[in-house]
């Protein structure tokens, strides 16, 4: 009876041992069906991460003039074409097309084919780049692995147009991602080839009508005709090429993958992308505009509105992409960069609404960064180094925010924005932590909260401690009708936005 008692206890001790190694729970295999796609969660290290950094880099930033259009602008000379709109297109010259004129030739005879060999990089460091984006308090990184130009910035399986045969002879995105990896930055890429399509103005008297050259601007057709069956499979390859070798954490599209002629190929694109991730080991993020309809149902990827913003709190995580930029989103000499003020004061507006922020460089083609822009990074990493707290790992409040300052809502609507005023507040939330981002420094000597006035959960007995972050004094604070009242002392270290930190 005892030896039989010790064998009992053996084998319930190894059932148990080898129940406690099994994994929890099979990982998901994903099928390119909206069912099986909506079992996607969006990864907490995502949701956590909320400041990443994007990159326009590429042969593009050449001739650095307007913007990271001219390779489409230089061939316009006799029609400005609208971006998806046939109807809207307007004759005229346009002084990207004068200026490739009186600087190159006629783009009959200097193409856009011809800036790839200038394209260089010769004093690309990718540690030094991860070093600074890492200053600037980032977490993320995503590079353009190929813009509308279809110049493959990587070691493409699919087209001879790619910066190892070509240009700088590197490959800058595996080098990228090698760099991200040794500073620990989450990387991922970009892809916005769809457009190439539609592109290039492809007619006899430009190069672009060259078959030699079709690889690069692409097939002939009547301007905004269908998509053909033929393209999309090559963006489908070209994407895949991506996917398969450099197994990016995020993966980020532009317009046009919206039009209905690539619907059948989104559920085929997420189920190849999300299993890609299963497969490395890695929790990934697909993020595309939905700007023409809904291409991907709610909570099977995740949504990013360009140069704008939302109005109030989303369920689910989403992404402004916004250049630091005003103007363009590479370099130019032209180039019109943003304060670092109110590119916090818009971090803080996105990430009280459950957003994240991906703010956009343009390098030089030699692969230096402009100082003008090194000092917004650096601005906006000091800020995070003392306020960081308030936006890395939070999730919004009851409330995204107070104040009367409206914010514009939807894609490209930046530019209808006011600046914030001290009276605009947004609010961030831990467990047990109710953080106040005040977006101008108050001159008034006090800061009032009226979204504190009776509420149940946060008042003047369950407060245990307030406090102003990167400040060495406590203030003194009351609570009545009017709100939460915090004074500021009257002299503040903040040169940007002030944050409030309410434990209770």
């Amino acid at each position: 009876m005892y030896k039989t008692s010790i064998v009992l206890v053996l084998v319930a001790f190894l059932f148990a041992a080898c129940q406690s190694s099994a994994p929890k729970k099979e990982l998901l295999q994903f099928e390119p069906n909206w069912e099986s796609l909506k079992e996607y969660q969006t990864p907490q290290w995502f949701a956590d991460a909320k400041f990443g950094i994007f990159i326009h880099w590429g042969s593009y930033s050449v001739p650095a003039y307007k913007s990271e259009w001219y390779p489409r602008l230089m061939y316009q000379d006799s029609v400005l074409w609208h971006q998806t709109d046939p109807e809207k297109s307007r004759p005229g010259t346009n002084p990207v097309f004068t200026h490739h004129v009186n600087t190159y030739g006629h783009p009959s005879e200097f193409g856009y084919k011809d800036f790839i060999p200038l394209f260089k990089a010769e004093n690309f460091d990718p540690l030094q780049w991860m070093e600074l984006f890492k200053r600037a308090g980032a977490r993320y990184v995503i590079p353009v692995a190929e813009h509308h130009d279809a110049f493959a910035m990587y070691n493409s399986k699919v087209t001879p147009w790619n910066s190892v045969n070509m240009g700088p002879k590197r490959d800058i995105i595996a080098e990228l991602k090698s760099a991200a990896k040794e500073a620990g930055l989450h990387f991922g890429v970009s892809s916005h080839f769809a457009f190439n399509w539609d592109y290039f103005n492809k007619q006899e008297r430009f190069d672009t009508w060259n078959p030699e050259y079709e690889e690069l601007y692409g097939p002939k057709h009547e301007p905004y005709a269908p998509v053909s069956k033929e393209f999309i499979e090559l963006w489908w390859q070209r994407t895949t090429d991506i996917i398969d070798n450099y197994q990016p954490e995020i993966l980020w599209f532009d317009f046009y993958i919206d039009r209905p002629e690539f619907a059948s190929y989104h559920p085929k694109l997420a189920a190849y992308y999300y299993n890609m991730g299963i497969a490395s080991g890695q929790e990934v993020v697909l993020q595309n505009k939905n700007m023409n309809y809904e291409s991907f149902p709610e909570g099977t990827n995740m949504l990013d509105i360009e140069r704008g913003k939302l109005a109030d709190i989303r369920k689910d995580v989403w992404q402004t992409d916004t250049s630091i930029g005003k103007n363009s989103w590479c370099y130019t000499g032209g180039w019109q960069s943003k304060t670092a003020n109110s590119l916090i004061d818009d971090l803080a507006d996105i990430v009280s609404k459950n957003g994240t922020m991906l703010l956009n460089i343009g390098p030089k083609a030699d692969g230096t960064i402009p100082q003008d822009q090194v000092n917004v990074l650096t601005e906006i990493g000091d800020w995070l180094a003392v306020n960081g707290e308030a936006i890395y790992e939070t999730y919004p409040w009851d409330k995204f925010g107070e104040g009367p300052t409206i914010v514009e809502k939807g894609h490209h609507s930046e530019g209808n924005n006011k600046g914030f005023t001290a009276e605009d507040v947004r609010f961030t939330a831990k467990e047990n932590v109710l953080y106040a981002i005040v977006l101008d420094i108050p001159d008034d000597g006090k800061v009032v909260l009226k979204s504190l006035v009776n509420h149940k959960t946060i008042n003047a007995k369950t407060i245990k401690s307030i406090k102003y972050l990167g400040e060495s004094f406590t203030p003194e604070w009351h609570i009545d009708d009017k709100g939460l009242t915090i004074k500021t002392n009257g002299e503040l270290l903040a040169k940007n936005a002030l944050t409030i930190k309410i434990s209770y």
